[in-house]
């Protein structure tokens, strides 16, 4: 019985200290030194919420870059974040793939196809595709926003990020920031 006031102080002492204390003390330091980070990167246009920097969105019009796949829910969907799970061997995955590579064919895109077109992300979340991702869809989004290919390839060019602290990873280009950089340039047609 002694031993049942130490233990209840103790848990008390702690679920304040870590339950409260700490949780408080890393959101202060979070919104004090890296504000819109801790606030989700949040995208705004006109002042209102558009997307964030970290999850990528669903693009299908012709005039605009398309993501890639998403194997989260039912796309983007950021309460079911995972992969598929699916294996190289696995039906599912190869005719996903097959069709992907076929909508991708119709719309225009001849030569290799970027992995990254037809292969969901880990997380099935990823706002990212390469550059050689953009790079293959540049034809098709000048043709539908009448432009030249030489304005869209300068805008995947300003919107290309380099690798992280300059050698981290692969340079990655955020497909909202580029289809809201389009519209800047040339409003889409409704």
């Amino acid at each position: 019985m002694s031993y049942v006031r130490p233990a209840l102080a103790l848990l008390v002492l702690f679920s304040l200290l870590f339950g409260f204390a700490y949780p408080l003390a890393i959101t202060g330091v979070a919104q004090a030194a890296f504000p819109a980070q801790a606030n989700g990167s949040l995208i705004m246009r006109d002042g209102h919420v558009v997307g964030s920097a970290l999850i990528g969105q669903s693009f299908a019009r012709a005039d605009y870059f398309w993501s890639r796949p998403s194997a989260a829910g039912h796309g983007y969907d950021a309460s079911a974040s995972s992969g598929s799970n699916y294996g190289p061997t696995s039906r599912a995955l190869v005719e996903r793939v097959q069709g992907d590579v076929a909508r991708l064919r119709r719309a225009g895109i001849n030569g290799a196809i970027p992995a990254d077109l037809v292969t969901a992300s880990g997380s099935g979340l990823d706002p990212h595709i390469s550059p050689a991702a953009a790079q293959v869809q540049i034809a098709r989004v000048a043709a539908a926003r009448y432009m030249s290919e030489a304005q869209v390839a300068t805008l995947v060019a300003q919107h290309t990020n380099a690798p992280q602290l300059g050698f981290l990873g692969d340079p990655t280009v955020n497909v909202l920031e580029l289809n809201m950089a389009l519209d800047a340039a040339m409003p889409a047609s409704p």
